[in-house]
């Protein structure tokens, strides 16, 4: 094992090679690092993401998801709709 100095020369600052590593202090919120946080929110979104295109494709046949959700969708909206011909009207 290897043991630090116990006693150091007051005003001598202790040799730093050029070489080793470039030790700094590393910003963090709980433990996390801004770089860990920002690749858990793209990864959580893209996750997120395909849950809800999941769960919208799985209630896509209920009636009321058609009209107040899916009707609304800019440029898919229309796929949605559904006219029924006068023809095919009981009443």
């Amino acid at each position: 094992m290897v043991f630090q100095t116990p006693v150091r020369r007051a005003g001598v600052p202790a040799y730093k090679s050029p070489y080793g590593p470039k030790y700094h202090y590393q910003p963090n919120v709980g433990g996390w690092t801004m770089k860990q946080l920002a690749g858990l929110g793209l990864k959580t979104g893209a996750f997120g993401g395909v849950a809800l295109f999941a769960v919208i494709f799985y209630a896509s046949g209920i009636p009321r998801v058609k009209q107040d959700i899916l009707q609304k969708v800019p440029f898919i909206g229309g796929y949605f709709v559904k006219e029924i011909p006068p023809s095919d009207n009981p009443f």
